[in-house]
């Protein structure tokens, strides 16, 4: 089994993050390794043409950050209660693909992993939506490890 010193962990909040983040501490703790946590604030994620550039600049952006810092408090405190070193990133520099900022970020971490959450889509969904995961494993250079939402009624 390769060793793991350094491992990023892209947060959103999600129950496929949550998973995500429980296995990266998993991992932590059987190689000793430090986490990053990261949140990229998805500026045009929640765009829904109504509301005025004004007011989503001035109100609903600076809200998506706060909820971003929240996330990675609670987050980096439940690496922290686990006895893990754990860091935090906020990346709110405007337009950019997340995946992009993933790739940047876990070379500034010097990352050797990146545990990442999945909907795990299929299909319309998938073409519509697309898929973060699938485009952090096509510009990541170091190993990706993609953990599947939670099944409802499956047995882990």
């Amino acid at each position: 089994m390769p060793s793991f010193h350094q491992i990023l962990v892209p947060v959103d909040g999600s129950p496929p993050s949550e998973k995500a983040l429980d296995e990266a501490i998993r991992l932590a703790r059987l190689n000793g390794a430090r986490l990053t946590l990261l949140h990229v604030v998805d500026e045009m994620g929640y765009v829904n043409g109504f509301e005025s550039a004004v007011n989503y600049l001035n109100d609903i952006i600076p809200l998506m950050r706060v909820a971003g810092e929240k996330l990675l408090a609670h987050d980096r405190q439940k690496a922290l209660d686990q006895g893990l070193q754990a860091d935090s990133v906020l990346i709110d520099e405007g337009p950019g693909r997340i995946c992009e900022h993933v790739a940047e970020q876990a070379a500034l971490a010097k990352a050797d992993l990146i545990v990442v959450g999945s909907h795990g889509r299929r299909g319309i969904g998938r073409l519509l939506l697309g898929s973060d995961a699938e485009q952090i494993v096509r510009h990541a250079l170091v190993p990706v490890l993609v953990i599947r939402a939670p099944v409802e009624g499956a047995t882990p």
